[in-house]
């Protein structure tokens, strides 16, 4: 029986082959590997490719991603615990963003590995200079991987250029050109990651994937959901809650949340005429969930009005973004 307040674990299939705690091979690798870049990057599609399944949400639109989430990924010889983090930005335009700027800066001083997603299928641009200016320091003491991200956009005339360009702002890392969506070159780039960490023990069960709740995994689903189908502004000033969470004893998963807007006018286009546009969201949303839990579930939606809350510290507070 799943429970809200329960990690996600890995399907009983993927534990074979896998060494008990204290019977480690010799030289097994540990640590924690940030990954950084600019908004829409691909971290969090990469974060799932390497983890084999979905445990980030992903959407075309920049900052998809709000908060530090970890994907913990153990094989015989090492554990990588990836920090999927907020994309770095240049001018927070709110105390949302300058809270997700902070949770990225602090993940970077405390990483084994620094892991750069770059999107290769643009130039370079000042976003990633900045970056670069901010890594150079770090990369003294701290090894960086530079994963030259959607590959499948280049021409065979571009990538050589634009290699050589992303790796000019960082001539200290190693880099692979990738692409997280079709898998290319992943497996390449986290032997590269392994090859970096230090010699150490597992941090974390080896059927443990992610340091999230079911209930948190649950309410970032349904705010994919809205990302996905709703335009403009409106997703972006979104939040999500579980109010409730619960397997009943029929198998079913019964679960509440409440979406929050920072406008009526926000609130009429989540619902919908005649609570239509809920419906879809709900129903996709309901779903993805299905998929993470296995099993049933039913998905009760509210909507509700929490005027200027990514500028409101209590409201930040309360929806979990800071909790120091």
């Amino acid at each position: 029986m799943s429970e809200a307040n329960d990690p996600i674990p890995l399907p009983d299939e993927a534990l074979p082959g896998l060494p008990d705690d204290d019977a480690l091979p010799a030289g097994h690798r540990s640590g924690f590997v940030a990954v950084i870049g600019l908004p829409n990057s691909g971290k969090s599609t990469l974060l799932n490719a390497f983890m084999e399944q979905k445990i980030a949400i992903v959407t075309p639109r920049p900052q998809t991603t709000r908060s530090r989430q970890l994907g913990i990924l153990t094989t015989p010889t090492a554990q990588v615990i990836f920090i999927d983090t907020p994309g770095i930005m240049k001018a927070p335009r709110h105390r949302l963003d300058e809270v997700m700027l902070e949770a990225a800066m602090e993940t970077l001083t405390d990483a084994d590995v620094l892991l750069w997603v770059i999107d290769a299928g643009t130039p370079i641009n000042p976003g990633d200079e900045a970056i670069a200016e901010r890594l150079r320091p770090l990369a003294e003491n701290t090894p960086v991987v530079q994963a030259m991200n959607k590959s499948d956009l280049l021409s065979p005339d571009e990538v050589i250029p634009r290699t050589e360009a992303y790796h000019a702002l960082l001539p200290a890392a190693q880099w692979l050109l990738i692409s997280a969506l079709h898998s290319h070159g992943c497996a390449d780039l986290l032997d590269l990651i392994v090859a970096a960490l230090p010699e150490g023990p597992r941090y974390y069960p080896a059927d443990q994937i992610t340091d999230a709740f079911l209930r948190d995994i649950a309410a970032e689903l349904i705010r994919e959901q809205i990302m996905l189908q709703l335009r403009d502004e409106v997703p972006y000033g979104v939040a999500v809650q579980v109010d409730e969470y619960k397997e009943r004893e029929t198998g079913v998963t019964f679960i509440a949340a409440t979406i929050y807007v920072e406008r009526a006018s926000h609130k009429k286009i989540v619902i919908g005429s005649r609570g239509a546009q809920l419906g879809r969201i709900g129903a996709a949303a309901r779903q993805e969930i299905e998929t993470l839990v296995g099993g049933k579930v039913f998905l009760e939606l509210w909507v509700k009005v929490e005027a200027q809350w990514r500028r409101d510290e209590r409201a930040l507070r309360r929806f979990g973004f800071i909790r120091k």
